[in-house]
């Protein structure tokens, strides 16, 4: 079984993208956020013609998460019923009949201190509760998306630079560190415990990919069921490279089974 998310960046722009990368490694499952369109204008047909089924939670211009997956879609939910927001952040759902996934798209905070920053703390706490609940399934849980924040200094390419600033706050930090502490385990780091250099965003300006000046903002967190079975982990970031490429590269785990 092999899980990737990804936030595209606009699912229209990056189809042909997206497309080509499922024909090329074919993940069991693919998590999706950062759609930029509504649920009905989800391409739908294409991504079917791929060999996938769709679940998707779209929002017009902005936002947008979705669930493809090879097998079977069951027990769909869309939006976290533990917090009242209007935006497409969250899906979720059973694939493989016994992974229960989420595809999160949490808010980038714009800046320290303002109301979008507020606003994604408390996006991070009433996340944490729907967790916490799901946690209780005791299922193989596995949860792949865009946090908007880089752990630790070790996933900053110049943490001074970043340091104190929003992706890199110590409450954002603190809040990412709450949601694992609930029994969850960052699998790529897990697995490259002191490596350097794993980034899955880079910055469009600047160049900032040929020069490998990125942030890891992008997880797969995995529950104590879901990591006994890891076999993989990576970035591909290749697919950066790409042209008109979205900034952020998929995060993939292979798990047995």
């Amino acid at each position: 079984m092999k899980i990737a998310t990804w936030n595209v960046n606009s699912i229209k722009a990056r189809l042909p993208i997206v497309c080509d990368w499922l024909q090329s490694t074919a993940p069991d499952v693919l998590l999706l956020q950062e759609l930029k369109c509504q649920t009905e204008a989800f391409p739908y047909e294409v991504i079917e013609d791929a060999g996938y089924q769709v679940a998707a939670f779209g929002q017009k211009t902005y936002n947008g998460v979705a669930i493809l997956a090879k097998g079977g879609i069951e027990d769909i939910t869309c939006g976290n019923p533990f917090f009242d927001d209007l935006q497409a952040r969250v899906i979720e759902a059973v694939v493989g009949g016994e992974y229960r996934v989420i595809s999160v798209y949490v808010p980038n905070g714009e800046a320290v201190g303002t109301d979008k920053y507020a606003y994604k703390l408390r996006f991070f706490e009433a996340f944490s509760r729907l967790v916490e609940d799901r946690l209780q399934f005791g299922e193989k849980l596995i949860i792949g998306g865009d946090f908007n924040v880089a752990p630790h200094d070790l996933d900053v390419y110049n943490p001074d630079t970043w340091r104190g600033k929003v992706l890199c706050s110590v409450p954002e930090r603190l809040a990412l560190r709450s949601l694992t502490n609930l029994g969850l385990t960052d699998v790529l780091r897990a697995q490259n415990p002191d490596k350097e250099g794993i980034y899955t965003w880079w910055d469009y300006r600047s160049g900032g990919f040929s020069r490998n000046n990125g942030l890891r903002i992008d997880h797969l967190l995995l529950s104590s069921k879901a990591m006994d079975t890891v076999v993989d982990v990576g970035v591909d970031a290749a697919t950066r490279q790409l042209p008109r490429p979205s900034d952020h590269a998929p995060v993939w785990v292979t798990l047995q089974g």
